[in-house]
């Protein structure tokens, strides 16, 4: 082989090996890039700032992974926003709640910090929570929390749009907004489709709602029952009571507002039977046509705002407008959404009239 063709190869081949090793360098530095950038991005610290339901701005910076739920409303809010593992506490008396056994087992085994009446600030700082759900009445152990540096939402769900907004407090704070806004659009596309059903009533049928502890005890226009009164297309009979919320009546006044229907909410401390029998109603036009009903139990309590509310506004207008919204089409909603709320199948013979 001749010297130029020798040499010719030979710079070839160094050529060659030098783009070789740039190729590596270039790859090797945009990995090292690459890396950076992503430890940078785990390393990004969140902050969102809420005005929560006492008029208070909460700023969260980093993930929430442990949190403690006072309430029973803000612990189904969690379970529905699938946030049931980063559960480290919550409010007494768990066994009580068929919703949490069914969707969330776990949650019965961890540490209760009581009640509304009674908090237990104390057991609640023992868990280290990096955030606190509580309901606006506990405001001074708020502000206990608050002074001790834990980051504490308050909400007061006591109708439909002020439950929606708990829920997007919540969503927010746990990175769960997607999940919050479906429920939220759940709840709208379902009040406008009871909303066309009722529509064309003209006299709508008086309702008497009678409360968990006793047969007198109603709930007054501000309470979130009443809403679902008026959105299920019947009227609410203590609808005049605004000065409480639950408020206790006499024999005379129910008697004065003779109730189309009576509806016993979930959990009542009496029966439909104890109703139907008690003589000192029996004139009433709910007793004589034996328009008496439970609002089922087996899952959560309906009559209550929390993510499943809903549910006691579509069994209701079951119940007032059956031919426009057939009881088995309800039991089937209500299939549907636990199935995508809660991811759990119930049993729809559960629910009953």
């Amino acid at each position: 082989m001749g010297k130029k063709k020798l040499l010719g190869r030979v710079l070839a081949i160094t050529l060659m090996l030098s783009l070789i090793f740039s190729i590596t360098a270039c790859g090797t530095q945009q990995t090292a890039l690459n890396s950076a950038a992503s430890d940078a991005t785990r390393n990004e610290i969140k902050e969102v700032t809420i005005t929560d339901h006492l008029g208070r701005e909460v700023s969260i910076s980093g993930d929430v992974e442990r949190i403690v739920s006072g309430y029973y409303i803000s612990t189904s809010m969690l379970i529905a926003l699938g946030l049931e593992d980063k559960l480290v506490g919550m409010e007494a008396q768990a066994k009580s709640r068929p919703i949490y056994s069914l969707a969330a087992p776990k949650v019965l085994d961890l540490p209760d910090v009581g009640t509304a009446k009674q908090f237990n600030l104390e057991g609640c700082l023992a868990l280290k929570p990096d955030l606190v759900i509580l309901p606006v009445k506990l405001k001074d152990s708020i502000e206990t929390l608050e002074k001790s540096g834990i980051k504490v939402l308050a909400i007061n769900p006591e109708n439909m749009e002020l439950l929606k907004e708990a829920l997007m407090f919540v969503g927010k704070a746990t990175g769960t907004e997607e999940r919050a806004a479906r429920l939220n659009n759940y709840y709208d596309d379902k009040l406008a489709a009871m909303a066309e059903i009722n529509k064309g009533i003209k006299d709508r049928k008086t309702v008497y709602l009678a409360g968990n502890s006793a047969l007198l005890s109603t709930a007054s226009s501000k309470m979130y029952q009443n809403a679902l009164i008026e959105s299920a297309g019947g009227k609410n009979a203590a609808s005049e009571i605004n000065d409480t919320y639950w408020a206790t009546i006499s024999y005379e006044q129910l008697i004065a507002y003779n109730p189309d229907i009576i509806i016993i909410v979930p959990f009542a401390q009496y029966t439909k039977e104890d109703v139907l029998n008690d003589q000192k109603i029996q004139q009433l036009k709910a007793i004589k046509n034996r328009a008496v009903y439970k609002m089922p139990d087996k899952f959560e309590a309906w009559d209550s705002p929390v993510p499943s509310g809903i549910l006691g506004t579509m069994w209701l207008t079951s119940i007032l407008n059956e031919e426009q919204y057939p009881f088995d089409r309800f039991q089937a909603d209500a299939a549907a959404f636990y199935k995508e709320f809660y991811q759990i199948e119930i049993n729809t013979e559960e629910i009953t009239k």
